[in-house]
């Protein structure tokens, strides 16, 4: 997603306590204060999703206070306990760590906080599913990361048809999107008559430089390679080098819909994608957020979810990359 993800501490918008404020307007509404806890501004798909934010909270008047947790999980917990301190209305957590954030969300529940978690499960995935959101969140704003797992399946059964040799390029440890990608690939690549054998699987850590090395030294071990599913389109653009430098045939199969990734696809490099919107998917997470504090639209442990179509040269329109 994931994530390319990581790297320096940023307080974007100053804050304050937000109790009783009213609106810059000065119309007597009350102005919101919104704490972001997010994962790593340094890395383009979070950062899209910060702007996003920022951009529906201009749109509705609402204060932001943004915290970086540069990739680390220690971090992600010290700028939730700032954020706790200074009592905001509500609080956006883009998680580090899945497991992590299970205690961060306890804690923010035990403030009375409302919370709602962006682009990333909290809770163990693989002890419980996407949907079944984790208590006490107002809800998680999320990819279908079983879907869009279950659609870049379906382009590699288009690409490598019945089959064959697949190595998969995995995203950094911790990340739920790590499991949640895979789930359904081999379901949905196998329900279009393609089955495939895994022979290798290395991480990739969501970037390009460390995806190139994992995809040459996989090819190393396994030159008949049919097939790379990498877990994001950076992964996927770094493992397109090392095929080309190989003379391998392999196809790439990415996820995300970067820009670099849809370049990717146009040019043949990779085989296709799925369209990851993470500045809409930022403005979704304010707004069911938003809706919440407003009482426009309550929620209790809801799963919210935007479409993620699947790409190739045959329809690149359809993904026009925010990240």
């Amino acid at each position: 997603m994931k994530k390319s993800l990581l790297v320096a501490a940023a307080l974007m918008m100053g804050a304050t306590a937000c109790g009783g404020s009213t609106g810059a307007a000065g119309d007597g509404q009350k102005q919101y204060t919104i704490g972001v806890s997010n994962l790593g501004l340094s890395f383009p798909f979070p950062a899209a999703i910060g702007k996003g934010i920022k951009e529906e909270a201009d749109r509705l008047g609402v204060k932001i206070v943004e915290l970086d947790a540069q990739g680390k999980a220690d971090k992600q917990s010290n700028d939730v306990q700032d954020l706790i301190a200074q009592q905001p209305d509500g609080v956006l957590i883009l998680p580090v760590d899945s497991g992590v954030a299970q205690g961060l969300a306890d804690r923010l529940k035990a403030s009375n906080i409302p919370t709602v978690a962006v682009a990333s499960q909290v809770g163990d995935p693989k002890q419980r599913r996407l949907k079944d959101v984790y208590p006490g969140l107002v809800a998680l704003v999320t990819q279908d990361e079983y879907a869009a797992g279950g659609k870049a399946g379906e382009i590699a059964a288009s690409v490598v048809p019945g089959g064959g040799k697949m190595a998969i390029v995995e995203g950094q440890a911790g990340f739920a999107e790590v499991v949640q990608r895979y789930q359904e690939f081999p379901k949905s690549a196998a329900a279009k008559g393609a089955t495939y054998e895994v022979v290798a699987r290395q991480p990739g850590d969501w970037v390009q430089d460390k995806a190139q090395s994992a995809c040459q030294n996989m090819l190393s071990s396994n030159p008949d390679t049919q097939l790379f599913y990498a877990q994001s389109d950076d992964m996927a653009a770094g493992c397109a080098k090392a095929v080309a430098a190989a003379g391998s045939k392999a196809k790439i199969v990415g996820i995300g819909g970067s820009k670099l990734g849809i370049d990717a696809v146009k040019s043949g490099a990779i085989a296709g994608t799925v369209c990851y919107k993470p500045e809409d998917l930022g403005k979704l997470a304010l707004t069911t957020l938003y809706q919440h504090l407003t009482g426009q639209k309550k929620q209790d442990a809801a799963f919210v979810t935007y479409d993620t179509p699947a790409i190739t040269k045959d329809n690149l329109t359809d993904c026009t990359p925010q990240w």
